[in-house]
């Protein structure tokens, strides 16, 4: 690995930033730094002006909580969404995974993450209360329980069951088509087509 004396400052600072995120490590990061070093001016600015205004338009659906870049967002706002089902996932990507699929017309909670104890994540780090005043509305006629059929999502699925029970609301899980272990975002197509169509009550 080139030493740091050789290595211009602002480049080893670009390879240690993106090596913060998620998959990607230190060569990862030195190959993406060096390609982008390699790229037209005018293409490294227009990627630098779309992280910028990413950071400044998006938000947080005070709703359902989904990024959007308007409040509320587009699934929370339309009127041709079944209101009365709720699909409860972890993160945004479940969101775009299911909507791909185009099985499913209601509406979205976003968790932003799993109960997680080792990790020190807790139900009050995630939308656990809002997901339960939500349903307390009285609106909510079935929860389905779209979290990822791991360990930590199998588990908040079983909270969130005994947080919601007494609302008196149907509950269910989607089907066995997602495989243990999976996450919701990488299941192809059909599978979640499946899934949604052959989900069980949580009893």
């Amino acid at each position: 690995m080139t030493s740091s004396s050789a290595t211009p400052k602002s480049v080893t600072r670009l390879i240690e930033e993106l090596s913060r995120l998620p998959g990607i490590g230190p060569k990862t990061a030195s190959r993406l730094t060096y390609h982008l070093l390699r790229m037209p001016e005018e293409q490294t600015q227009s990627l630098a002006e779309a992280l910028t205004a990413m950071k400044a338009n998006t938000r947080l659906c005070s709703i359902c909580f989904n990024i959007t870049e308007a409040d509320p967002c587009p699934v929370c706002s339309d009127p041709a969404r079944d209101s009365a089902l709720l699909c409860v996932v972890e993160d945004p990507l479940d969101v775009l995974a299911i909507e791909r699929v185009a099985e499913f017309n209601g509406l979205y909670h976003v968790l932003h993450g799993v109960i997680a104890p080792v990790e020190g994540v807790g139900p009050e780090d995630l939308k656990i209360r809002e997901l339960v005043a939500r349903v307390a509305g009285g609106k909510i006629r079935e929860v389905i329980m779209a979290t990822n059929p791991s360990l930590e999502g199998e588990s908040t699925a079983a909270y969130l069951q005994r947080q919601l029970k007494p609302l008196g609301v149907r509950i269910t899980r989607l089907a066995r088509g997602l495989p243990v272990g999976g996450d919701v975002e990488y299941a192809d197509e059909t599978t979640l087509a499946r899934a949604l169509a052959g989900r069980s009550e949580l009893t």
